[in-house]
């Protein structure tokens, strides 16, 4: 017999002696038998074996298959397309084998089939808008662009590529004079830090289209904080007079950290790949382990186009929101259903719970045929909590937009504020992100919390934790006692308990495998904030570990988060590490408030700062060549001074700021020879940042671009504009200028 797993041509035929490997090969069979004839399908059934629990059974159908239920009381009933149709394939799964046969196959239809309109079947629609060619052709061009630079690359000429024909001529939907003062910010912000970085697209018409930028804190909170990044299209989706888009992140006291902003003209797949190469750019080329996002097929796109190394997500809360609007015909059911809607993926504590409960739910409210309900179940490992077991989500994924870091930037943004006044709530928002994250780095320098409970745990992470981290732990530790729990069943070295918290009345289920001392509790506390649960603890307690796990004590939570040193060698050298830390930041801010008051004390204070750091480095690659480990690299010149971060590689006691004229930059002369010699110090490469080809007085909307300016390289060139563009995005402008060359 032939198995039929890898057939998809146009000529498809169904035979009785076919075998598939599993039910979805069977499924991609009937698509493309469906894609040849010209009718959509649907998943109409599945089952599962009681004793394996292995599917053992599935059928699918035509589109138009059975018949519309509706309730006479049914308000706005929505339109379908079931007439009764009877085009099936069933299959099944032989015991002996494992492989699947075609148990049953009914061919004929009752209606007209489409074979030229096909693609308009939700069936056979690609996620990205592009046809299966060119998606063939994108991965191939993405694979030799990312051998020879890395993933990275910015190329007006890839875009092409991946362009849809209705992007053409999309631009910005700006007032008059808004380019101007989105300019003038831009300009602004450099001349406060070099470090700052923009980048503008352009459409054929040289008209704005997106643009992007970043600050150099934003970029330096990125390389402790970006593990978890949420990108939130709130303000655009919700259709906000300014199309804004940011990039969040989570600090080590759970306060937001701005990664990036941009405005966009749509949200296309050019869209989201250029701003998804442009930040990466930005951020050293290296994107996030973890990046969460709105249900969006072109992001979706785009995120396993650009960041191939990072698992993408759906915000919780971004998918809990939009039931009201989407399933605004069960508004007279909402409470209903909402409460059988949060049992199923809270409360699933396996995989086929999870499934059992979906489609019992799908069935009650009759939501088949709903496309939205559809999708989230084909994307359900990418939101629901059950599929992510052991992924932290850092305080960015909760049941609420409210409780999320990302609610933070809602009361500065409103739906009808414009561009100008955006601008001005720009300064304020940054302002207020910098003074909250210094008083609480003052604040855990100079107190230490106090212990409520004898618990083991809590005094072990008293020095580990921020403030704000150890409270919402000491919180849980404290919950532990109204905790009961019972063994429910022991599989081999994991053992499963049920756990009754009084406190919120209702009852948990913890996984405990002591041997890998791993933990799993259907809160999914730990999941969602990074830290663990009450009901994980009193597991602890009972099984006689009175130690947290290593493995679940992040450090993007402690007061070490900003070290460039690991703190998972063992919990007794790390809370050595972390006392110390403690105590030389104390140190350091004194030294500051004494060291700014004359230049004499500066130049002191910066010459002690110098030696000290070249001796802790000699002392540092001593003892890893002693000890014959790799030595650690060495920490950059990052100190914070009264909270604020002053990133210097090289650091000059008699420097002064250069006078600036109109249209040019302000920079600190050390920094300025440091960027000359990154950038000419070899034969036959230009410098990172030529002159802008346009004034500060010119509109965006009138830039002209030079034909010779759509080379990649020169393209990127002008359109980036940062005074220290990270050493990976040099080399990558060096190597492409140089082949220019």
């Amino acid at each position: 017999m032939e198995s039929a797993a890898g057939l998809g041509n146009s000529n498809v035929e169904v035979r009785d002696d076919m075998e598939f490997d599993s039910h979805e090969a069977a499924y991609e069979f009937y698509k493309e038998y469906a894609k040849s004839e010209g009718f959509g399908t649907a998943k109409l059934s599945s089952r599962r074996s009681r004793a394996t629990k292995e599917f053992i059974d599935a059928k699918f159908s035509c589109i138009r298959y059975g018949n519309k239920q509706q309730s006479d009381d049914a308000i706005n009933p929505r339109p379908s397309p079931k007439i009764g149709c009877k085009a099936s394939m069933h299959v099944k799964r032989r015991s002996s084998s494992g492989k699947w046969y075609i148990h049953s196959f009914i061919r004929e239809h009752n209606h007209e089939l489409l074979p030229a309109q096909v693609h308009f079947f939700r069936s056979h629609r690609n996620v990205d808008p592009l046809n299966n060619d060119a998606k063939v052709r994108r991965k191939n061009m993405l694979a030799s662009v990312s051998k020879q630079y890395g993933a990275y690359q910015f190329s007006s000429n890839l875009e092409n590529h991946f362009r849809n024909q209705h992007d053409r001529g999309r631009s910005l939907t700006l007032e008059e004079g808004d380019a101007q003062v989105l300019l003038e910010l831009f300009v602004h912000m450099q001349e406060e830090n070099p470090k700052f970085f923009y980048a503008v697209d352009l459409n054929e018409e040289h008209r704005l289209r997106n643009v992007f930028w970043v600050d150099a804190k934003g970029m330096d909170s990125y390389s402790n904080f970006g593990d978890v990044v949420s990108f939130d299209t709130t303000y655009f989706t919700n259709k906000y007079k300014v199309p804004l888009v940011l990039f969040i992140g989570a600090n080590h006291h759970v306060q937001p950290t701005l990664l990036g902003c941009a405005l966009i003209a749509d949200d296309t797949v050019h869209t989201f790949l250029w701003l998804m190469r442009t930040w990466c750019l930005a951020m050293g080329g290296q994107g996030p382990r973890i990046l969460l996002s709105d249900q969006n097929d072109n992001i979706k796109a785009a995120v396993g186009a650009i960041l191939t190394n990072t698992q993408h997500y759906f915000s919780l809360w971004s998918i809990l929101e939009k039931i009201p609007s989407r399933l605004d015909y069960l508004s007279m059911w909402h409470e209903t259903f909402m409460a059988k809607f949060r049992k199923c993926i809270y409360k699933s504590w396996t995989e086929e719970h999870f499934e059992h409960r979906w489609w019992k739910l799908i069935e009650k409210f009759s939501l088949r045929e709903d496309e939205w309900v559809q999708s989230l179940y084909e994307d359900r490992k990418l939101w629901v909590p059950i599929f992510m077991r052991g992924v932290s989500f850092a305080n960015l994924s909760m049941a609420s937009r409210t409780e999320s870091v990302n609610s933070f930037f809602d009361k500065y943004i409103q739906s009808e504020m414009s561009l100008r006044d955006f601008i001005g709530q720009h300064k304020l928002i940054l302002e207020d992100w910098y003074e909250e994250e210094a008083k609480a780095n003052f604040d855990a320098w100079h107190e230490m919390p106090e212990l409520k409970s004898p618990s083991p745990f809590e005094k072990q992470m008293l020095v580990l934790y921020t403030h704000e981290i150890f409270k919402k732990f000491q919180v849980e530790v404290l919950g532990a006692s109204a905790c009961h729990l019972k063994k429910e069943s022991e599989d081999g070295t994991s053992i499963t308990y049920a756990v009754k918290d009084f406190e919120a009345n209702q009852d948990f289920v913890v996984e405990w495998d002591a041997p890998k001392s791993e933990l799993y509790c259907s809160c999914h506390l730990f999941e969602y904030k990074g830290y663990l649960c009450r009901h994980a603890i009193v597991v602890l307690q009972m099984s006689g570990v009175f130690v947290i796990p290593s493995k679940y004590i992040l450090q993007r939570w402690t007061n070490a988060a900003t070290s460039k040193h690991s703190i998972s060698e063992g919990l007794d050298d790390a809370q050595a590490k972390v006392r110390r830390y403690n105590d030389l930041c104390r140190r350091a801010i004194i030294l500051g408030e004494e060291g700014s008051l004359t230049q004499e004390s500066y130049n002191i204070a910066i010459g002690a700062i110098t030696e000290a750091l070249k001796k802790c480095q000699g002392n540092t690659l001593a003892v890893n060549r002693k000890s014959g480990s790799s030595a650690i690299p060495a920490i950059q010149v990052d100190e914070v001074c009264q909270g604020n971060t002053l990133a210097a590689r090289e650091l000059e006691p008699d420097s002064e700021a250069a006078q600036t004229s109109k249209g040019s930059k302000r920079a600190d002369p050390g920094n300025e020879r440091e960027s000359n010699r990154n950038t000419s110090n070899k034969k036959g490469k230009a410098p990172l940042e030529p002159e802008i080809a346009n004034s500060a007085q010119e509109d965006f909307h009138q830039m002209d671009m030079p034909s010779s300016l759509y080379h990649p390289a020169r393209f990127l060139t002008t359109l980036l504009r940062g005074g220290d563009i990270n050493r990976r995005g040099a080399e990558l402008l060096g190597e492409m200028l140089q082949e220019q060359n």
